[in-house]
């Protein structure tokens, strides 16, 4: 290799470094200001309407703004799922609402008349299951949610019917302004008893949710 390739390589090297290491300092600046405002909100976290699983006094919440639209939102699902099960008493979800996506706000009125009969979760899991159907963010097809909910159980008359409420729309809007105030952009996004994650993915969600418990402990 020559002189000169071997000087663009190292431009190029370089570039790319700085843009890491600028990259990291953006998102960590990002995620200080977020948690900065979480702890001066923390009322916007948890709100009486946000459907929560698992028990009420678990010492462990994790709060999780969610869009039914999005594909990781569906991918963390089963990783939620696991870690309740793993901390049967220890741990609860509390479920607030994102719909960033088109339609996503329907299919949140959709799994809020689910709860109003007693179905929210197998409802929840049947629109994931059906999401690549149905969540498609240019031309989103809702009428397949509401065909996956009906096979999972919900009165999909009396459902229409309480989707109407005001009060749906009124929850929804609750969630926009606290994931506003609080700078969430994107779903999901996690606290774990008010803390944010270090950084996103599986892992770190799990980590962070094992250090909570083991300070829960007596």
């Amino acid at each position: 290799m020559n002189t000169r390739k071997i000087t663009v390589v190292g431009l190029a090297l370089a570039v790319a470094l700085f843009f890491f290491l600028g990259m990291n300092a953006y998102q960590s600046q990002v995620q200080k200001s977020q948690d900065v405002q979480v702890q001066a909100e923390q009322i916007r976290l948890v709100r009486m309407h946000s459907p929560v699983l698992g028990p009420q006094n678990a010492p462990v919440t994790i709060v999780e703004f969610f869009d039914p639209a999005c594909e990781t939102c569906r991918a963390f699902y089963p990783i939620v799922k696991d870690l309740m099960a793993r901390y049967p008493t220890e741990v609860r979800l509390v479920i607030r609402y994102a719909p960033f996506h088109q339609g996503s706000d329907e299919v949140v009125k959709l799994l809020e008349a689910a709860k109003r009969q007693g179905r929210y979760v197998p409802v929840m899991e049947a629109v994931l299951a059906a999401q690549p159907a149905w969540a498609d963010h240019g031309q989103p097809n809702v009428a397949i949610a509401y065909q996956a909910a009906e096979q999972a159980g919900l009165d999909l008359e009396k459902a229409r019917n309480d989707m109407q409420n005001p009060g749906m729309q009124a929850l929804l809007q609750q969630d926009i302004e606290d994931l506003t105030a609080l700078q969430v952009t994107k779903t999901p996004t996690f606290f774990v008893n008010g803390r944010s994650l270090p950084s996103f993915g599986p892992g770190q969600l799990e980590a962070l949710v094992a250090e909570e418990v083991t300070k829960a402990k007596p």
